[in-house]
Protein backbone atom coordinates (compact mmCIF):
# COMPACT_ATOMS: atom_id res chain seq x y z
CA UNK A 1 0.00 0.00 0.00
CA UNK A 2 2.79 2.26 0.93
CA UNK A 3 4.18 2.11 -2.95
CA UNK A 4 0.84 2.95 -4.19
CA UNK A 5 0.50 5.68 -1.88
CA UNK A 6 4.04 6.99 -2.90
CA UNK A 7 3.12 6.88 -6.39
CA UNK A 8 -0.23 8.37 -6.20
CA UNK A 9 -1.96 5.75 -7.75
CA UNK A 10 -5.31 5.38 -8.20
CA UNK A 11 -5.91 1.53 -8.49
CA UNK A 12 -3.64 -1.54 -7.70
CA UNK A 13 -4.06 -4.79 -8.53
CA UNK A 14 -2.86 -7.60 -5.80
CA UNK A 15 -1.02 -10.72 -6.53
CA UNK A 16 0.16 -14.30 -5.10
CA UNK A 17 1.01 -17.58 -5.88
CA UNK A 18 -1.09 -21.32 -4.71
CA UNK A 19 2.16 -23.89 -4.84
CA UNK A 20 -0.92 -26.24 -3.86
CA UNK A 21 -1.36 -26.22 -7.67
CA UNK A 22 -5.43 -25.44 -5.98
CA UNK A 23 -6.58 -22.19 -7.97
CA UNK A 24 -9.71 -22.03 -5.06
CA UNK A 25 -9.40 -18.50 -2.55
CA UNK A 26 -8.88 -19.94 0.97
CA UNK A 27 -10.99 -17.82 3.56
CA UNK A 28 -8.15 -16.37 4.61
CA UNK A 29 -7.35 -14.64 0.64
CA UNK A 30 -10.64 -13.88 0.61
CA UNK A 31 -10.85 -12.15 4.08
CA UNK A 32 -7.21 -10.38 3.19
CA UNK A 33 -8.43 -9.39 -0.01
CA UNK A 34 -12.01 -7.71 1.58
CA UNK A 35 -10.06 -5.87 4.16
CA UNK A 36 -7.27 -4.33 1.49
CA UNK A 37 -10.00 -3.66 -0.61
CA UNK A 38 -11.61 -1.19 2.56
CA UNK A 39 -8.65 0.08 3.54
CA UNK A 40 -7.64 1.37 -0.14
CA UNK A 41 -10.91 2.94 -0.44
CA UNK A 42 -10.58 5.05 2.78
CA UNK A 43 -7.33 6.52 0.09
CA UNK A 44 -9.35 6.88 -2.85
CA UNK A 45 -7.46 3.73 -4.59
CA UNK A 46 -9.35 1.58 -6.53
CA UNK A 47 -9.07 -2.82 -6.06
CA UNK A 48 -8.72 -3.24 -9.58
CA UNK A 49 -8.12 -7.18 -9.27
CA UNK A 50 -6.52 -9.95 -6.99
CA UNK A 51 -4.66 -12.78 -9.15
CA UNK A 52 -4.08 -16.54 -7.23
CA UNK A 53 -1.53 -17.93 -9.64
CA UNK A 54 -0.25 -21.60 -10.34
CA UNK A 55 1.73 -22.89 -12.98
CA UNK A 56 -1.30 -24.54 -14.91
CA UNK A 57 -3.24 -20.93 -14.70
CA UNK A 58 -4.77 -18.23 -12.88
CA UNK A 59 -8.14 -17.27 -11.14
CA UNK A 60 -9.00 -13.21 -11.46
CA UNK A 61 -11.31 -11.77 -8.55
CA UNK A 62 -12.46 -9.59 -11.02
CA UNK A 63 -13.54 -12.14 -13.68
CA UNK A 64 -15.48 -14.22 -11.12
CA UNK A 65 -17.01 -11.04 -10.01
CA UNK A 66 -15.97 -11.52 -6.12
CA UNK A 67 -14.67 -7.85 -5.93
CA UNK A 68 -18.44 -6.81 -5.74
CA UNK A 69 -19.99 -5.06 -2.60
CA UNK A 70 -21.39 -7.98 -1.55
CA UNK A 71 -21.18 -9.75 1.71
CA UNK A 72 -17.28 -10.83 2.30
CA UNK A 73 -19.09 -14.29 3.94
CA UNK A 74 -20.61 -14.53 0.60
CA UNK A 75 -17.71 -14.72 -1.89
CA UNK A 76 -16.52 -18.27 -1.32
CA UNK A 77 -20.24 -19.68 -1.12
CA UNK A 78 -20.90 -17.47 -4.40
CA UNK A 79 -17.24 -18.96 -5.98
CA UNK A 80 -17.88 -22.70 -5.26
CA UNK A 81 -21.35 -22.01 -7.09
CA UNK A 82 -19.31 -21.02 -9.65
CA UNK A 83 -16.99 -23.63 -10.14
Amino acid sequence: MVAAINSGASGIVLAHNHPSMNLAPSKADIDITNQIKQGAALLNIKLIDHLIVTSDGYLSFADRQMLSNRQPGKLLQNFEMMM
